[in-house]
């Protein structure tokens, strides 16, 4: 981190993102969605002078949009005539990572995405107002230009296709993070007027959702959850409550999230818990609650304390599940209470041709962290050595001729995405 920064001192931008990029291929996104307050600011030196920290999230910023506006793309070696094939399941951070450094040592690596576009909850799960669907899109776009082939719209979730990519390809990379989110267990939440936080997220982030009229309800006190109830505000609802059922000094959120949502004008309903999901006799919600309090490591609620809360729209934000699915097709790979078992210095898992990253063997971190996890996968170590790539001196190829075997993303074909009308009220300082 140091190096990077003396070089921005120095007027060296483009020697800063090659620092960076080199260490983090998604440094733009993560200088936006990252908690630096928490990770890298939070850890500054200067806290030890008493001064305020380095604000490493801005010099980042600075840095990348610079990188990115130079049209340049990081060293890449060129793909050798038997090189290794890698197949990176899911098109999120992790996988992105991993393809990416594979790519930079010569080896071929492919994404498989089951969605329309890649970047996970990079382009369709982390708030708008730090990061842009476009923004992700533009790194996406980089990696592609770095010679990695995307294949869209195709799901891998049975052992016939994990099969078929064992007999295309050398190795498997499972990045596919976490699944659904956790439903509330309650009587009438598949009522419509219901949407979980990343459908509503995603569907700002895409362009789909364009206002949001009256009351919104988030159930949860979660990052994502507060994503979710500052969209609702700047979508337009004019009231945005979040229920939570502990106190204010129990919310998982980081503090400076908490804060932000305040100030979003986002109202907070301590210790009640949702009960069942019914409409009045004009159709609108109700969402019948009760107050809790806790005895022990248990919820009790509290006698003639029901209240009911008329809405327009119910967004549960109580934290996603394991993805079962796939996992439950993987042979012979080691798999505890819904997560991937892997080495995390290597990424290697208890079958010699998979490895996995991210959120699918963490549970749910940072960006960052997804990130670290692809590229250790991919590069250094034995790991490298099990992938079969190689070391060699990188060279920078050419963008004309490198050819990714997969559709190009333009800017023409995302029109809701990349020149969609951006929701009210400023971005954050980071």
């Amino acid at each position: 981190m140091p190096e990077f920064i003396k070089r921005i001192a120095s007027g060296n931008l483009r020697g800063s993102a090659l620092r960076i990029l080199d260490a983090n291929i998604l440094g733009a996104s993560c200088a936006r969605v990252c908690p630096v307050d928490v990770l890298c600011e939070g850890a500054c030196v200067m806290h030890r002078h008493n001064q305020k920290p380095i604000q490493i999230g801005l010099l980042q910023r600075r840095a990348m949009d610079a990188f990115y506006a130079s049209g340049e793309l990081p060293p890449v070696m060129g793909t050798a005539a038997h090189s290794v094939r890698v197949a990176c399941i899911g098109g999120g951070p992790a996988s992105l990572a991993c393809a990416a450094e594979l790519r930079r040592h010569g080896a071929e690596a492919t994404v498989f995405e089951r969605r329309a576009l890649p970047g996970g909850l990079n382009t369709y799960g982390v708030a708008e107002y730090k990061l842009r669907a476009a923004d992700s899109l533009r790194e996406v776009e980089m990696i592609e230009r770095m010679g990695v082939a995307f294949r869209f719209g195709e799901s891998v979730d049975s052992a016939a296709a994990l099969e078929a990519l064992e007999a295309e390809f050398d190795s498997l990379f499972l990045g596919v993070g976490l699944g659904a989110m956790q439903r509330l267990g309650i009587p009438g939440e598949d009522s419509e007027g219901v949407m979980n936080a990343l459908e509503l997220i995603a569907a700002y982030k895409t362009g789909h959702l364009r206002e949001v009229h009256g009351t919104v309800v988030v159930v949860g006190a979660g990052n994502t959850a507060i994503d979710a109830a500052n969209a609702a505000r700047r979508l337009g609802a004019e009231t945005v409550y979040m229920l939570y059922r502990r106190g204010e000094n129990d919310i998982p959120a980081f503090d400076f999230e908490y804060e932000h949502a305040k100030q979003e004008g986002v109202q907070f309903l301590w210790r009640r818990q949702p009960l069942a999901v019914r409409r009045d006799e004009h159709g609108r919600l109700l969402l019948d609650t009760v107050q809790v309090r806790q005895v022990e490591r248990t919820l009790l609620p509290l006698p003639n304390s029901q209240y009911t809360i008329a809405c327009d729209l119910l967004v549960p934000a109580i934290g996603q599940s394991p993805l079962t699915q796939l996992v439950q097709e993987l042979r012979g790979v080691e798999v505890r209470k819904g997560r991937i078992v892997a080495d995390p210095a290597t990424g290697r898992t208890s079958h010699p041709r998979y490895f996995a990253a991210g959120d699918c063997v963490n549970g749910g971190r940072e960006v960052v962290d997804a990130v670290a996890g692809g590229k250790r996968a991919a590069g250094r170590g034995s790991s490298r050595a099990a992938f079969g790539v190689r070391g060699a001196n990188l060279a920078v190829l050419a963008t004309a001729g490198l050819k990714a075997g997969a559709t190009r993303l333009k800017h023409r074909q995302l029109p809701d995405v990349r020149r969609g009308r951006r929701c009210r009220g400023p971005a954050l300082p980071w």
